[in-house]
């Protein structure tokens, strides 16, 4: 059983940043993170590949979050600066062992595990 855990959540005031952690139990061909406000539908954030660190972002994140594989194998995190209120939601690493490229890794179907969530909470 692959197993993901988070860390790294938290309350931030907005325009403050926030660094989120995830570990795999496995080597995963991509991860991801997705996140939920409530109400709301789950929603692509960003992605990243194990193999070559190709990364996509969605749109309403871009130049504000940055991807990146860890130091330790079959980790990654994500770097989120100048945080908007509209950022508060759960977040949840993903990870996937099928091979995706640009908007195809946005996709959440694709994703085989998930994590639990970590609560991020951008005060106004």
């Amino acid at each position: 059983q692959v197993q993901l855990v988070e860390s790294g959540g938290g309350l931030v005031q907005t325009g403050g940043s926030l660094r989120l952690s995830c570990a795999a139990s496995e080597r995963a061909m991509a991860m991801g993170w997705f996140r939920q406000a409530p109400g709301k539908e789950r929603e692509f954030v960003a992605t990243i590949r194990s193999n070559d660190g190709n990364t996509y972002y969605a749109d309403s994140v871009k130049g504000r979050f940055t991807i990146s594989r860890g130091n330790a194998q079959n980790t990654m995190s994500l770097q989120m600066n100048s945080l908007k209120p509209e950022g508060t939601a759960v977040y949840y690493c993903a990870a996937t062992w099928s091979f995706c490229s640009g908007y195809m890794c946005s996709n959440s179907a694709i994703y085989n595990h998930w994590g639990q969530g970590t609560q991020v909470t951008v005060s106004s």
